[in-house]
């Protein structure tokens, strides 16, 4: 029987992976890059060190996905993280695991990661057409028939569209996929900024600038009701917020953020009650009782972050510790567990990590990754409406997608085509 011949937009973490996965199954497989290169963003994920998966459990990989997450159950479980890690083990790549079970290759290269997809793609014969940009795809009867590019059409069985989202657009990703799903009048979620620092309007905060938290509690809020919530570290910056529980808000809250303003609440000493609270700061005020309040207070608190907490905070700089009641202390608590700041929107695409939204699950059998509306046709990766939150969580989907697609791809007769 003549082998499937697959043709791949995108040479990105799903592209690849989902070539090698076809072609592992005796297919035909093409692999058009408009860069110069493979794996463009891959290189520079997990600042250049490439966090490619995480070492945890199933379940609490599903805990970390944000959206879609019972679509991706079919395709995670055919290519799980520990079947991803096995696999570029398998390629020669040694791994180590870091804090929050994050797997890193063990050289910390994320061009190593890239090598071994490369060297395994030749090994499997796949062709690579690098600079080359597709700029339609052609069909017949409601099937995928071949695509185009500026030099010619190349004819094929299936293609799978991995051409990422819209963030790091440096990178290649320029939204394509989207524009080839619409034509096709495949319904798509609109893009949104995630895993992004977030803009603040407090004339207050670009003062903090540089300022990182470490062991503080974030707070997102809609009028009142509790979006998301972390523990850990988060920096201000001169357009307001970002570091690690941003990051996770942003993404968590990227559809409330997408249509209001949001209420970021940051609790500074969260592993004390208010009660526990107020007696520090009552030991402070005690060694210090005839020293004004800036003076005493500096020792709870980082010296950049003290002069907001004089000028936002309930009690004068210049007000004599003796003469602060319990009152104005028990205000004094309360803001220290609770400083507000008003997110006004999500910083632009070239910052964020990756892309919330896309084509709509509902378009795709999530067993296969193919339309179903066109035959021969599947998405895989990043364009697809499916985001998790960082830790290595956004790299598994796009293996385990790009994975099931290619399988899905080489088989075609099973699929129906």
């Amino acid at each position: 029987m003549k082998s499937k011949e697959v043709l791949i937009i995108g040479g990105g973490a799903a592209g690849m992976i989902a070539g090698i996965s076809a072609a592992r199954e005796g297919a035909a497989v093409t692999i058009f890059e408009k860069n110069e290169k493979l794996g463009k963003k891959l290189f520079i994920t997990g600042k250049g060190r490439c966090n490619l998966t995480n070492g945890c459990e199933s379940e609490a990989f599903f805990e970390q996905v944000i959206s879609n997450k019972k679509f991706m159950y079919s395709s995670f479980y055919s290519f799980d993280n520990f079947q991803v890690m096995a696999f570029f083990e398998s390629l020669g790549l040694s791994l180590k695991e870091e804090r929050g079970e994050r797997v890193f290759p063990a050289s910390d290269r994320s061009s190593d990661v890239i090598k071994a997809l490369e060297r395994e793609l030749r090994k499997q014969n796949v062709k690579i057409l690098l600079g080359s940009e597709v700029t339609s795809l052609n069909y017949q009867e409601d099937a995928f028939k071949s695509l185009s590019t500026r030099e010619k059409e190349y004819f094929g069985d299936s293609c799978i569209i991995a051409t990422g989202g819209c963030s790091y657009e440096s990178t290649g990703s320029t939204g394509d996929g989207y524009k080839f799903a619409k034509e096709r009048g495949l319904k798509v979620v609109s893009p949104r900024p995630a895993l992004v620092g977030l803009e603040v309007r407090d004339p207050w905060v670009p003062l903090l600038q540089g300022l990182s938290l470490k062991n503080v509690k974030g707070t997102f809020l809609a009028k009142g009701k509790v979006l998301y919530q972390e523990f850990g570290e988060m920096l201000f910056t001169h357009y307001g917020i970002s570091g690690p529980i941003v990051l996770s808000g942003s993404s968590a809250c990227s559809k409330a953020l997408s249509g209001q303003e949001l209420t970021f609440s940051l609790d500074l000493k969260p592993a004390l009650s208010e009660e526990q609270l107020d007696k520090r700061i009552l030991r402070e005020f005690e060694a210090g009782l005839n020293k004004q309040f800036k003076n005493v207070i500096t020792a709870l608190f980082p010296a950049k972050f003290v002069p907001v907490l004089l000028s936002e905070g309930p009690i004068r700089g210049d007000q004599v510790v003796n003469e602060i009641t319990k009152e104005m202390r028990q205000e004094l608590v309360t803001y220290i567990k609770n400083v507000k700041m008003t997110v006004t929107r999500p910083r632009p695409f070239k910052e964020a990590i990756i892309t919330a939204g896309g084509v709509d699950v509902k378009e795709l059998n999530p067993s296969t990754l193919e339309t179903k509306k066109i035959t021969g046709l599947y998405f895989a990766g990043e364009v697809i409406d499916v985001d998790a939150l960082t830790g290595g969580f956004n790299l598994q989907i796009a293996w385990s997608t790009g994975y099931q697609a290619g399988i899905s791809a080489a088989k075609g007769e099973e699929n129906g085509f």
